[in-house]
């Protein structure tokens, strides 16, 4: 009868330690589970309290001009847009300069109330496919940044009059499909690597200002008359070596600067562009050598300036009568 006292005594003991093991490893468990919980919502709690406090600075610089919502930010550091951002959808126009951005946020496409998005001088390196969402963007201003690929679906916005993409030094080229802009009459694409003239500039319908300077560009389309309406054209910089006879046709050019290229030859045709006001010949190795008669009144450098084209009549004139000879 001992034995069997003792063993259910033994049997009793190791239940009642089972019980108790088995309840404190429940205990840890449970307390496990509530720090996790409790680190995530406190993690939770801390984003939550970055983007409010995000969108509370991204108000501060919220203006209004002629009755047009601005989201002004200048020299100061935001490489990134926070996603709270969207929360004020209404802006119409960004002007964001000087702040190191990097990106261009996705979202972007959420602001269909915008109608400027002026970004320049920051450290944009592409343009999100999402853009071409903004039908009613009228301007887009990415000058100095260092964007080196156009996506064609920018083409989509439909109502661009304004784009600006100089001095992004590695951009080369852009998508044909920037013809279905029939709205932009204004492109700068200065200080770029472009070695040949795009087909798609030439092909736009409303082009009437158009900045090609100090790109890389030995030669000019020989169809460059399809520009109809443009007015001004500056090929400052370049290594263009010869002009095509069509510039003749271009019947709206009233400013023309070629200074600092190739150039061996003005050609005579160009005399009867009678709408030309304003042409620059300046730093050519043109093969004659023409000098303007001097004047009573002593000229400043700028001044002289405005008589290049009668500086282009004379050196035409002059080439004819050596022609004669």
């Amino acid at each position: 009868m001992a034995g069997v006292a003792a063993c259910g005594s033994v049997s009793s003991i190791k239940a009642l330690w089972e019980t108790r093991i088995r309840r404190n490893q429940e205990e840890q468990e449970e307390q496990r589970r509530r720090t996790v919980g409790g680190g995530a919502t406190c993690r939770l709690g801390v984003g939550v309290w970055e983007d409010r406090a995000a969108l509370a600075r991204l108000k501060q610089k919220l203006q209004t001009e002629d009755g047009r919502l601005i989201l002004r930010i200048e020299q100061e550091e935001w490489k990134s847009l926070p996603g709270c951002l969207v929360q004020l959808s209404q802006v119409q126009e960004w002007q964001i300069h000087r702040t190191g951005l990097l990106k261009i946020p996705y979202f972007i496409s959420s602001f269909q109330n915008l109608l400027v998005l002026d970004l320049s001088r920051n450290g944009v390196t592409e343009i999100p496919k999402q853009i071409g969402k903004l039908t009613r963007l009228r301007e887009l201003l990415l000058s100095y940044n260092r964007i080196q690929f156009v996506p064609e679906e920018l083409s989509g916005c439909e109502s661009l009059e304004r784009l600006e993409l100089a001095m992004n030094r590695d951009l080369s080229e852009l998508p044909d499909q920037l013809t279905m802009l029939t709205k932009l009459h204004h492109l700068d694409l200065s200080m770029n690597n472009f070695s040949v003239f795009p087909d798609c500039v030439v092909a736009l319908p409303a082009l009437e200002w158009l900045d090609m300077g100090g790109n890389c560009l030995q030669h000019l389309p020989e169809d460059i008359h399809r520009m109809q309406k443009l007015h001004t054209l500056w090929l400052q910089r370049n290594e263009l070596e010869r002009l095509p006879e069509n510039i003749t046709r271009m019947y709206s050019l009233d400013t023309l600067v070629l200074s600092s290229n190739q150039l061996r030859d003005i050609p005579p045709l160009m005399e009867g562009m009678s709408k030309l006001r304003f042409v620059n010949f300046r730093d050519n190795p043109l093969t004659l050598d023409v000098t303007l008669p001097s004047r009573t009144v002593e000229d400043d450098e700028d001044d002289r300036e405005m008589f290049g084209r009668e500086f282009m009549q004379m050196y035409i004139q002059e080439s004819r009568k050596k022609a004669d000879e």
